[in-house]
């Protein structure tokens, strides 16, 4: 199963990573555990659709997701292999102001391979909302398909965003979309 999903320009061999946001506007990186940046995403701006091409750590092109529709705030963003150009994953946003809930599906069948949930309605509301909500640190649960922990998406306490992502069991998941899943989550939600 896992191979189907595989991204040809990276390989995400580690079980945790930290991705960063910089300060300027929405660019990211992603560190291993060794400290080597393994990817790199920015969001590109002055797009009717929302766009976030990703590189690996060489500046090569892996990646691009894309909105799949104008101005999506809730809707799906397809993950598209640069090397390949097929989609591999589609991300699946269900709105909602209360928990921000997001379903990773196979591009062609729509069958869902895992979903990714904030912990809760009172933390969403106040990240969302308050006006120092930003620096609440966001927290996340993976599930597989069935509902089983995989890992989890952890915010640090900064004047950017700084998180950890940690993967325990990608058994019944394809892991490398799913990585990639997480480390884009906060680039569309402006988190």
């Amino acid at each position: 199963m896992t191979g189907t999903y595989d991204i040809a320009g990276i390989e995400l061999g580690d079980d945790s990573y930290t991705v960063e946001q910089s300060l300027i506007r929405n660019k990211y990186k992603a560190t291993d555990a060794a400290g080597n940046v393994v990817l790199r995403g920015k969001q590109k701006l002055m797009k009717m659709k929302e766009e976030f091409p990703f590189t690996d750590g060489d500046g090569n092109d892996v990646f691009t997701v894309k909105a799949g529709g104008i101005m999506d705030v809730a809707g799906n963003y397809a993950l598209i292999d640069a090397e390949t150009d097929e989609e591999l994953v589609v991300l699946d946003n269900d709105f909602s102001i209360f928990q921000d809930t997001w379903t990773v599906r196979d591009a062609d069948t729509g069958e869902a391979l895992a979903q990714i949930d904030s912990r809760g309605a009172l933390y969403t509301v106040a990240r969302h909302y308050l006006p120092l909500g930003a620096f609440i640190p966001h927290k996340y649960e993976i599930t597989d398909a069935d509902g089983d922990h995989v890992g989890t998406i952890q915010g640090h306490v900064s004047l950017r965003d700084r998180y950890d992502i940690t993967i325990d069991d990608a058994t019944d998941v394809p892991k490398e979309p799913i990585v990639a899943a997480a480390m884009v989550i906060d680039a569309i939600q402006n988190h």
